[in-house]
């Protein structure tokens, strides 16, 4: 009876070992998974980074500096560099800015001049990417083919803004990789002091340059 429970005991313990042997290797095995994905994710992020152009828009409260997915709105993009090749942007402001939802900017001078633009693009807004918090997108009117050079940068999540079936949304081609803490203290500017532009920073909040930056070096946002 005794040797019974001695074996009874030392099966149980054999199980129980086992089990948590095989626990472990379970583990083991799901984290692997997760750090496999987890590096292939950054991989492409990091790919999606260095592969595209970045923009440093130079403003009067810091820098901003974007990346933009070339790959995912080539129209847009290429639209959007050739405006900062240009110098267009050099000196204008952001000219609408409501604090919860956007910061618009590339149309108008410090006295509210509007620039005259190139020709309007086609509509991109089909390409898979959201108006999250930290990307920007192409302004345009209530014909969704209309952007021209204006653009903005989303303070929240604005996927109502995203395209869909049957719908023409606001094309994202790019996001704030570094200076997001800039776009935040553009929303945070005092307004209300010029009744055509009720949105406009009472001061002023200029683009003074816009330039290409070299794609050497990674960056994160902020």
């Amino acid at each position: 009876m005794k040797n019974t429970k001695i074996h009874s005991a030392r099966s149980a313990a054999f199980r129980a070992a086992h089990s948590n042997r095989f626990l472990r290797g379970t583990l083991r095995n799901a984290l692997g998974i997760l750090c496999s994905a987890l590096l292939l994710t950054f991989s492409l992020t990091a790919s999606a980074i260095t592969n595209n152009p970045r923009v440093v828009l130079e403003t009067d409260l810091g820098s901003i500096e974007l990346v933009l997915f070339a790959d995912k709105a080539p129209v847009t993009v290429e639209n959007f560099l050739a405006y900062v090749d240009s110098g267009f942007y050099d000196g204008t402001i952001f000219h609408r800015v409501i604090p919860g939802f956007m910061a618009q900017g590339g149309g108008y001078t410090f006295d509210f001049q509007e620039k005259p633009t190139r020709a309007p693009i086609k509509n991109e807004s089909d390409n898979g990417l959201s108006n999250e918090r930290g990307t920007i997108a192409m302004a345009r009117t209530d014909d969704p083919n209309s952007a021209t050079s204006q653009f903005f940068i989303n303070l929240v999540d604005n996927s109502r803004l995203d395209g869909g079936t049957g719908k023409a949304g606001y094309t994202v081609f790019g996001k704030v990789l570094l200076g997001m803490s800039v776009v935040q203290q553009i929303a945070a500017e005092p307004r209300g002091q010029f009744k055509s532009f009720p949105d406009a920073p009472n001061a002023a909040v200029r683009i003074l340059k816009a330039r290409r930056k070299s794609t050497d070096t990674g960056g994160a946002g902020q």
